[in-house]
C-alpha cells in the first residue's frame, strides 16, 4: 500500500497518514485499525519550535510513504528519529523490531519510508528548530554540533541506542500522569532525549564534517544494507565504493562520518549485535553462531564478541 502526505509548514504528517489508512484519531492518540494492525501513534506539539511523534504498532501489510516536506521560507528544522527504542506490547512479542537507531537529518529533506508488513515499529521522531537546538546546545565545541546547527548544505549523522534512550523512551511510553501536567511532562522527556543524542555525538572523533548530496547518502546507506545483509563476509572496499559510486578514500570519510565508524569497525559491530540476537532469541550454541557469521575460529570469535558486548558469549547467553 502506497501512501503519500505532505508536511505543510512542519505540521506534522500524522493526521495526513491517519486518514490516508482509515485510522481513527482519539485525543492525541491515532488508533491502527485492526483490519491494518494494531497499535497507536501519539504526538505532541509545543508551537513550531518542538515536536514528537509516538509510533508504537504493528502492520499486517506493507505501507510504503512517501513524504513531500513543504517548508515556510526560512524555516530550517532538524529531525531525530529514533527507531527500536522501546519494547512491543506484550501480545506481539513475536513480531520482529525495526532496527534500532538514530537518524539525524534535515525535515526539509523529503523522502521515501518502507514499513515492511509484520514488523514492530517502536520509534519516537522530534522535529527541533535550529533556533530551539541553538539556544539548547550552541555553546557545545564540536564539528557534529556545528553541522546540525549551522550546516547550509544537507547532512545526515546516525549513531547507536542507548540504555537511558530505552529508559526515557519506554518512560513516555508507559508513564501516566494528570492531563494538566502532561504537556510540561513530556516536553522534558523530549528534551532529555535530544541530551542523550548529542552526548553520543559528543564522543565522536572531532573532525570536518562535508555536506552531502542526496545521491551520496542514498549511496552510503546502500552500502550499509549491503554489510548487514552480508555478515558472514569481511567487507570488500574496493567493490563497495565502485558500487557506492565513489572513491575508496570518499566512501570510507563519509560513512564514519554518518555512523561514527569506519566501514569494518562498523561491520563487526553489527556482526557482533546479530549474535548476540542469535544466543538470545534463537538459542544456537556458541559454535553455530560463530560459524554461521564467518568465524573459523571459535576462540576468536569469543574474544571480539567480549569486546563488544562486555562477556563471553556463552556466559551472556546463559545470562
Amino acid at each position: 500500500m502506497k501512501v503519500s502526505v505532505v508536511d505543510e509548514n512542519g505540521s506534522g504528517i500524522m493526521a495526513e497518514f491517519a486518514k490516508a489508512i482509515g485510522a481513527t484519531v482519539r485525543g492525541r492518540f491515532v488508533d491502527i485499525p485492526k483490519e491494518k494492525g494494531g497499535g497507536y501513534l501519539r504526538g505532541f506539539n509545543w508551537g513550531c519550535e518542538l515536536r514528537m511523534m509516538v509510533r508504537n504498532y504493528y502492520l499486517i501489510e506493507e505501507i510504503l510513504l512517501e513524504r513531500t516536506n513543504k517548508l515556510a521560507e526560512g524555516q530550517d528544522n532538524v529531525i531525530f528519529f529514533l527507531t527500536g527504542v522501546f519494547s512491543p506490547m506484550p501480545a506481539e512479542k513475536e513480531i520482529p523490531l525495526e532496527q534500532a537507531s538514530v537518524f539525524i537529518g534535515m525535515q526539509a529533506v523529503s523522502s521515501v519510508m518502507s514499513m515492511p508488513s509484520n514488523t514492530y515499529f517502536s520509534s519516537i521522531t522530534i522535529a527541533a528548530s535550529r533556533h530551539y537546538l541553538r539556544e539548547c546546545f550552541g555553546g557545545i565545541a564540536h564539528p557534529v554540533v556545528a553541522s546540525i546547527l549551522e550546516a547550509k548544505n544537507n547532512f545526515v549523522f546516525e549513531t547507536g541506542i542507548t540504555v537511558e534512550m530505552v529508559q526515557t523512551a519506554g518512560e513516555i511510553v508507559q508513564q501516566s500522569i494528570p492531563e494538566s501536567l502532561e504537556s510540561h511532562y513530556y516536553k522534558l522527556k523530549c528534551e532529555e532525549l535530544l541530551c542523550y543524542i548529542f552526548a553520543q555525538l559528543l564522543k565522536r572523533e572531532a573532525v570536518a564534517t562535508s555536506g552531502m548530496h542526496i545521491e551520496d547518502m542514498k549511496a552510503i546507506y546502500s552500502v550499509k544494507l549491503r554489510l548487514q545483509s552480508a555478515l558472514n563476509e569481511p567487507p570488500d572496499i574496493a567493490s563497495l565504493a565502485r558500487e557506492a559510486g565513489m572513491s575508496e578514500p570518499k566512501l570510507r570519510k563519509l560513512f564514519k562520518q554518518t555512523f561514527g565508524k569506519g566501514v569494518f569497525e562498523y561491520y563487526q559491530s553489527a556482526r557482533m549485535q546479530e549474535a548476540a540476537r542469535l544466543l538470545k532469541e534463537q538459542s544456537l550454541t556458541v559454535s553455530e553462531v560463530g560459524y554461521q557469521l564467518g568465524f573459523t575460529n571459535l576462540s576468536h570469535f569469543s574474544r571480539v564478541f567480549e569486546q563488544h558486548i562486555g562477556m563471553k558469549p556463552k556466559k551472556y547467553s546463559s545470562a
